[in-house]
């Protein structure tokens, strides 16, 4: 309960003294004043209170004014007038009046009576709906808690295979490196050997000549002392001949006969150009298991053939397909020549060059003919992970509500934004009435802010309104308390409930002598609108924009229908949000308004919004003000994107460069690929479109449209796709954001378009351009000109329609010849008149025999213009003679109507 307007104070509000007699009774002593009770739900009642001053010491004051005893009467039984109730930002809840306690006749504190019912079930509807939310609320919790371990088990998978990958290519290069260190080892004991080699037979060469080997005696003595040691002789230091090989490898000692190296001559040597080596035992061992060079090669070679014919199946490998690929990069990717991929392809009966394009599955029959292994991509893997990970309950911190202004056009929501924010933008409006979509944040004094999206009413701003109800939160509806219900409220409507989201209803205008709120609230039912004065749950605020009323309700209603959807984002991590709209500004570039619905904008943070890209160069709020960052349900706008992104695209802040490129290139590559198909008919019905164009039987009106923004652009185009019928349609060859330019002259002339400009002009060069080359170009500022008059234009394109108009019959009672002239046929006219020039039609039992034209038409000898009813006349018809007596000649016009759309 709150204190009442202009009272003091210090005003002591307490019982007033009984009587001898023990009665409890009021003096009148004191200020009187009124009181509001606020209850839930928005509902309220003003009661009358009497104050007066307590003196004494023993006074304890209450909590917050100072209050010690209060008593209550009811409006009706006030006498004196109420005086205005001053209004707190938080309402308490006022008591109801009750009896003062009489018990032993003395004077005590008024009792306050327990809730009623209608009191403790709305409590317990508002409890449990909050316990619903809250439920709601844990299992997203849980649900984002699942996903996120999920995320956490795929990522350590991940991990752990490429870890394993790791490994084994580790392992895989140390033990190519072990075998080159021990090729390169080998060949390095082999050079060795070689090198000793050759010392060994330059020492030969230069030893003398004489002491070839042993002397006869020590041979004898060798043979003796041989049976006794085994056969094998001893090893010794002493120098023993050794055959040098050859190069057919003849002339090699056996390991264990001695005895023929010993025995030869020097006669065998010179008969079979031999040199004997001296040597060691050891040394002749060594020179024995040494093999050549030429030999290691020969066996590298067998070695290598014989891998290569074991080996004749290709290497295995997995190979990466996207959905559509050249055979060349197929070919290049399976490390095998493109005329063997070409085969292929020719074998199955698809006859393709080296640089054609096969789709995906094409390319996994290939790969599993050549035995290998395919790995299907998609171009839309760019945008894995561009959601990023759930956010943790803990970091979550309450936001602003995003509240959707929507309405029929004219019903006052520019007007009560502009009550709101205390500012005039209705006045900037062309016409009057809102063509592009705003978004503002007002702060109220208390609580959080409140966000609001200002909507088009206009019937041709559909896509604008649904864009706005799907990133709100709240929809306050706006409906005129002097025209009701219009075919625009009923579409805010549809569209707050297939977005789900609760609604407020702003019976706006009641300062209007004709407002009605109750006629309102009937109209609303039956589109399954239930206020709670009817017992619904949605509330119903009646306000007037002009006069600035019940402004304060409706933000306290939506503060607590915000507390209620507990609203909470994070704002510690990367920006995510929506495009509300984009213009191209000729002094800043490109310009998006956007609206932050999760983390934190950064300046200098890289986003992606639809197929535009950019680094992020300044942002202003919706005062104007330069701003470094923006969190959660704050709308700013940006520039620094490459393009201009569509209304309703999403914006998301990406960490590096090459993603954001690659994530904008496949966006914009699939919006021109769907533009292709929307442009591009089948081949029936291209065949069709040109015979009926040839025929004449369809009229086309070829546009380039130019706008501001691209709201505004996307609701030009869906209109004039909507005009226009079998015969004659608007043909939209072009549509963009920003000032007509002479690449558009040159489109128009190419095509004899007309140039629609709305909100935008051309430049000096274009409008030279134009004049000189007949290209009409059309301004406009309000969007139904613009569809009125391209109608007006389409229309004009129509073939008229052709109405008969029977004037009258007459029949034939006799006929003339007349040389020169041909057959004249007297005739009576039975009914109607029968006009000089006008078509006529012999019939002949009912039955048409000819349609042509009167020749000429006399009456005694004189031509006349027209001949009435019951008057005799003489007609022929011009290059028809066959007429007879008895045949009814019909005269009738044929008139062309103009035909509308």
């Amino acid at each position: 309960m709150s204190d009442a307007k202009g009272q003091d104070r210090n005003t002591r509000i307490e019982l007033g003294k009984g009587t001898p007699g023990g009665r409890l009774e009021l003096k009148k002593a004191g200020d009187q004043g009124t009181v509001r009770q606020s209850f839930s739900h928005g509902r309220s009642k003003a009661v009358a209170v009497e104050v007066k001053r307590r003196r004494g010491p023993a006074t304890r004051p209450a909590t917050g004014a100072g209050v010690t005893e209060t008593q209550l009467k009811a409006p009706a039984a006030a006498a004196a007038p109420a005086a205005p109730a001053a209004r707190q930002s938080e309402p308490q809840r006022a008591p109801r009046p009750a009896a003062p306690s009489r018990s032993g006749g003395g004077r005590g504190p008024m009792t306050l009576p327990t809730l009623t019912d209608d009191e403790k079930r709305s409590r317990l509807r508002a409890l449990t709906e909050s316990k619903k939310v809250e439920e709601e609320a844990r299992a997203r919790a849980v649900e984002n808690a699942r996903r996120a371990a999920d995320e956490a088990a795929r990522r350590q998978a991940d991990e752990e295979a490429a870890a394993r990958r790791k490994a084994e290519e580790e392992a895989r290069r140390q033990a190519e490196e072990d075998s080159r260190k021990k090729a390169e080892e080998q060949a390095a004991r082999l050079q060795a050997d070689e090198e000793r080699r050759r010392k060994a037979q330059e020492t030969a060469a230069a030893a003398p000549a004489e002491p070839i080997g042993p002397s006869p005696e020590e041979v004898a003595a060798l043979e003796a002392r041989a049976p006794e040691e085994g056969k094998r002789p001893a090893k010794s230091t002493a120098r023993q001949p050794v055959m040098a090989d050859d190069e057919e490898g003849r002339g090699k000692p056996g390991k264990g006969d001695r005895r023929n190296t010993l025995r030869r001559t020097e006669r065998d040597t010179r008969r079979n150009d031999k040199r004997l080596i001296l040597a060691t035992d050891e040394e002749a061992e060594e020179l024995e298991r040494t093999r050549s060079l030429a030999a290691l090669k020969r066996q590298r070679d067998r070695e290598r053939r014989q891998q290569s014919a074991t080996s004749n199946e290709p290497t295995i490998r997995e190979v990466i397909v996207p959905e559509t690929i050249t055979v060349q990069d197929l070919a290049a990717r399976m490390a095998i020549r493109g005329a063997e991929v070409v085969k292929a392809l020719m074998r199955n009966g698809i006859m393709v060059t080296i640089n054609q394009t096969i789709d995906a599955d094409t390319a996994e029959l290939v790969l599993a003919e050549f035995g290998q292994a395919a790995k299907r991509v998609s171009e839309s893997d760019v945008e894995l992970g561009l959601e990023g990970q759930a956010d943790d309950p803990a970091k979550l911190q309450p936001r602003a509500p995003v509240v959707t202004v929507m309405g029929h056009v004219d019903h006052g929501k520019t007007s009560l934004l502009d009550a709101l924010r205390k500012s005039d933008v209705v006045a900037g409006e062309a016409g009057g009435i809102t063509q592009h979509i705003g978004a503002y944040q007002v702060n109220v004094g208390a609580g959080l802010p409140v966000t609001f999206i200002d909507t088009p009413g206009h019937a041709a701003f559909t896509a604008m309104r649904a864009r706005g109800a799907s990133i709100t939160d709240i929809v306050v509806l706006v409906v005129a308390a002097d025209d009701g219900v219009m075919p625009q409220t009923i579409e805010a409507i549809r569209h707050a409930k297939a977005a789900k989201v609760p609604m407020v209803v702003a019976i706006n205008k009641m300062d209007h002598p004709e407002a009605n709120a109750d006629r309102v609230k009937q109209d609303l039912l039956s589109h399954d609108v239930v206020v709670e004065d009817f017992g619904g749950d949605v509330l119903a605020v009646p306000v007037s924009a002009l006069k600035r009323t019940g402004l304060d309700t409706l933000i306290e209603q939506l503060q607590l229908q915000a507390e209620v959807l507990e609203l909470k984002a994070n704002p510690d991590r990367e920006a995510r949000g929506a495009v509300i709209e984009a213009r191209l500004d000729r002094g800043r570039g490109v310009v998006a308004t956007v609206l932050v619905q999760n983390g934190t904008l950064r300046q200098g943070d890289l986003v992606v919004a639809g197929a535009a890209w950019g680094r992020v160069r300044a942002m202003t709020n919706d005062k104007g003000e330069q701003v470094k960052e923006a969190g959660p349900a704050v709308p700013v706008e940006i520039q620094g994107l490459d393009s201009v992104p569509d209304a309703g695209d999403e914006m998301v802040a990406v960490d590096n460069e090459k993603r954001a490129r690659d994530i904008a290139d496949y966006r914009g590559r699939k919006r021109r690929e769907q533009q292709q198909l929307k442009t591009t008919p089948a081949r029936a019905s291209l065949e069709e479109m040109f015979s009926q164009l040839q025929a004449g039987e369809i009229q086309q009106l070829p546009v380039v449209v130019k706008s501001d923004v691209h709201g505004s652009l996307e609701a030009i185009q869906a209109g004039l796709e909507k005009l226009g019928n079998e015969e004659a349609n608007v043909r939209v060859l072009y549509g963009g954001v920003g000032a007509i330019t002479e690449s558009d002259i040159t489109l128009a002339q190419a095509s004899n378009a007309v140039i629609i400009g709305f909100n935008v002009r051309a430049n000096a060069q274009a409008r030279d351009m134009a004049k000189r080359e007949g290209i009409e170009i059309r301004y406009y500022a309000i969007i139904y000109q613009l569809l009125d008059e391209m109608k007006a234009l389409l229309e004009g394109m129509l073939s008229p329609e052709a109405r008969e108009s029977i004037l009258g019959h007459a029949e034939i009672r006799e006929v003339f010849s007349v040389s020169k002239v041909g057959k004249i046929a007297g005739c009576r006219v039975l009914d109607g008149l029968i006009k000089r020039g006008a078509r006529a039609r012999l019939l002949r039992d009912d039955v048409v025999v000819y349609d042509g034209q009167l020749g000429s038409l006399k009456r005694f000898k004189d031509d006349v213009r027209e001949v009435r009813e019951g008057f005799e006349c003489g007609m022929s018809i011009e290059g028809y003679n066959d007429i007879r007596q008895g045949d009814v000649i019909e005269a009738y016009e044929v008139q062309e109507i103009a035909r509308t759309l």
